[in-house]
């Protein structure tokens, strides 16, 4: 059970190779996400967990991201709670897009990625 502070990292901070998680529903990620990210919006997570436990594999970091922070700091207290090593993403995508990580689009080549 996790008594102390929420851990968070900046998301400048987020390794290139880290593993990301990102909770935000389809049309947030549609309008542009982290490349590499996998998407499993916050209303899946207990159902989709075994999924996320695949991809991460053995003791590896998720690093858990919405659009601002609050929807990832409640997936991030649940995955703790399961056993995992998981820090949520301090502001968010808002933060990944100001801090010039790059964001691609599910919308087409003529879409240029944006937070939605």
């Amino acid at each position: 059970m996790q008594f102390g502070p929420l851990p968070e990292v900046d998301a400048a901070a987020v390794p290139s190779d880290g593993f990301l998680l990102d909770v935000r529903e389809d049309d947030e990620w549609a309008a542009g996400h982290a490349e590499g990210a996998l998407h499993i919006p916050m209303g899946q997570i207990v159902a989709r967990f075994g999924e996320l436990t695949e991809a991460v594999g053995d003791g590896r970091r998720v690093h858990v991201v919405c659009r601002v922070g609050g929807r990832s700091a409640q997936v991030t207290q649940y995955l703790i709670a399961q056993g995992m090593d998981a820090v949520n993403v301090d502001g968010g995508m808002l933060a990944w897009a100001a801090s010039g990580r790059p964001l691609v689009s599910g919308q087409g080549a003529d879409e240029d990625p944006f937070v939605l």
